[in-house]
C-alpha cells in the first residue's frame, strides 16, 4: 500500500512540475511585447526625449510618451491615441 501511495505521490509531483514548466513557457511567449516605435507623444504631440521618456505596454505593444502623466490620459481612450501613433508611423514610412 505504501508503494502505491508513494508512486501516486511521485507521479503527481512530476505532473505538476511538467505542467508548471509549460505554463511558464506559455506566459513567457505571451508577455513579449513589441516596441511601437513612436517618436512623438500621442497625447501632447511633443517629440519624445529618450532620456526621460515614459513607456506603457498595451495589447502587446510598448508605446512611448513624453511623461508619465500622458499614460493616464492614454488609458482613458487608448484607441484614439493608438490611431495617432499609427498615423505618425505611416507618415514616417511615406517620408522615407
Amino acid at each position: 500500500m505504501k508503494t502505491v501511495y508513494l508512486t501516486f505521490l511521485t507521479l503527481s509531483v512530476l505532473v505538476l512540475a511538467v505542467s508548471g514548466l509549460s505554463l511558464a513557457e506559455e506566459s513567457a511567449v505571451k508577455s513579449e511585447a513589441v516596441e511601437a516605435g513612436n517618436k512623438i507623444c500621442p497625447v501632447t504631440g511633443e517629440s519624445i526625449d529618450e532620456a526621460v521618456k515614459a513607456t506603457y505596454e498595451y495589447e502587446s505593444k510598448i508605446y512611448n510618451f513624453c511623461c508619465a502623466g500622458c499614460i493616464e490620459e492614454f488609458k482613458k481612450e487608448p484607441q484614439k491615441y493608438i490611431d495617432k501613433v499609427n498615423q505618425e508611423l505611416e507618415a514616417a514610412k511615406t517620408a522615407q
